[in-house]
């Protein structure tokens, strides 16, 4: 979605904490590897077929049609791509008759604190697209939002996103859509050329690149002209970190754990320390767009990124789309190594709406697999579904494709920003000093720690 794109590029750059599909409409995000390929080879129309089996699908098309239209309003960020969300609600308002009113709203702080206000004074529309994580529990759900623990659509949910909207245990919304992922794109085509095959260990991918360098391509793209880009080695690592420290993100939070005191947290800022001799000599100067370019001419092979990028890369170099593929980020032990997701948005109830039951209805048929199939004829998926048995569209990236079995299997945990309000706003300097050799990773992970800091007592956070 275009909030993705945008959005993501804010949050990341630290001027507006998780405000994005990283944190936001990601389609952005969260079972065996023959499934992933059977689902990769299924239409929109048999992924609908299918959808007819679940449990909320069944349910709601045993329900009776409204006599009398019924309208619901959808509040929504105004930079968000709509078209495949409007096609969902063309579906439901055909079966169902409930009319969907869209209410577009500001993006960025302007919109968040619109919605704080509404729901303060009561004036909050039927249901609400807002960012899932940190952002989305800042708003009290528990307060303003309808329990939907026990709904029967849950039972579809992943539990991987139930985290990301859940307050003592119980969940307050649904997801809108699909994931991305904070990982690496490769080039195949480079990788068959030099007999590769996809790193499942960090020593792997060292190696991976010094054959690619001695080939003399540029293995590791940094693209630091845009500093954003140089955290992703950081980000992209989470899953990993909680794979060996699995409270991490709580006590990050509450002041008990550090990056610089906690090894595996420690560990990413070292892993982006290693990859330097492998990158192109102009990272400094670089851009994102350029570094896209280098990767899909094959110059350079191997780029941190997420996952949204692949749309861009399909809106530039359409005929080149097949040729990039999707690695998680490797942990030391291949045991561990885990896909970074981001997750897709959040949609809730309002408490006091006046038709919270066709509400229920609505998020019902959405938030089902035949919904995603609908919802993917006019937005491709930039990462796999958090909707149970969810399947991509016959025309799905490669690169998404490739992510299904960090799914089917489990190996997936969201982004530290989806689990901790903490995110300092000076990472993206300190990740390209590190990235570049200028300060070590242990130097800059503690200065990290002191960033983090003044963000935690300017949020007001108990424990610090």
């Amino acid at each position: 979605m275009a909030q993705t794109k945008k959005k993501t590029i804010l949050a990341l750059t630290g001027a507006v904490l998780l405000t994005s599909a990283l944190t936001a409409c990601g389609s952005n995000n969260n079972g065996n590897n023959t499934a992933a390929n059977a689902n990769a080879n299924k239409s929109p129309e048999a992924s609908q077929n299918a959808a007819a089996e679940s449990p909320a699908a069944s349910n709601d098309t045993a329900s009776e049609r409204y006599e009398k239209t019924v309208t619901l309003k959808l509040m929504i960020d105004n930079q968000t791509s709509t078209e495949g969300i409007k096609a969902v609600a063309d579906e439901i308002e055909k079966r169902y008759n409930i009319k969907t009113e869209f209410d577009l709203r500001p993006g960025g702080d302007e919109g968040d604190n619109l919605v704080k206000t509404r729901l303060a004074t009561g004036e909050m529309s039927d249901l609400s697209f807002y960012n899932s994580g940190s952002l989305f529990k800042a708003l009290k759900p528990e307060k303003y939002f309808v329990d939907l623990t026990n709904e029967p659509f849950m039972q579809n949910v992943m539990d991987s996103f139930l985290p990301t909207v859940s307050v003592d245990g119980k969940a307050y919304a649904a997801p809108s859509g699909a994931s991305q992922a904070g990982a690496w794109l490769y080039n195949k085509k480079v990788y068959a050329e030099l007999g590769l095959s996809v790193p499942k260990t960090w020593d792997e991918l060292k190696a991976n690149s010094e054959k690619i360098k001695a080939a003399g391509k540029t293995a590791v793209i940094g693209s630091y002209k845009d500093s954003w880009t140089s955290q992703l080695i950081v980000l992209a690592d989470y899953a990993n970190v909680q794979a060996d420290a699995p409270a991490f993100a709580d006590d990050f939070t509450n002041n008990k754990a550090k990056f610089a005191d906690t090894p595996a947290a420690l560990r990413s800022f070292q892993k982006l320390s290693e990859m330097k001799d492998f990158m192109n000599k102009d990272y400094l100067a670089t851009t994102y767009d350029q570094a896209l370019k280098m990767l899909v001419d094959g110059t350079g092979v191997q780029y941190p990124m997420l996952t949204f990028a692949l749309s861009n890369i399909f809106a530039t170099y359409p005929d080149k789309i097949s040729d990039i593929g999707v690695f998680a980020q490797p942990a030391d032990s291949a045991d561990k190594t885990a896909l970074t997701v981001w997750m897709p948005a959040a949609i809730s109830i309002y408490k006091d709406g006046k038709n919270i039951e066709a509400a229920k209805k609505w998020i019902n048929f959405f938030a089902s697999p035949e919904g995603m199939a609908i919802q993917a004829t006019k937005a491709k998926p930039e990462g796999p579904y958090v909707i149970k048995g969810a399947t991509l569209p016959d025309d799905a990236y490669e690169g998404v494709k490739e992510m299904m079995p960090y799914f089917d299997n489990g190996n997936n945990a969201p982004a530290l920003e989806f689990l901790s309000p903490l995110k300092g706003p000076n990472l993206p300097q300190l990740t390209v000093e590190v990235g570049a050799g200028m300060k070590s990773a242990e130097d800059n992970a503690k200065a990290y720690d002191k960033d983090v800091e003044k963000q935690a007592k300017q949020l007001g956070i108990q424990g610090w």
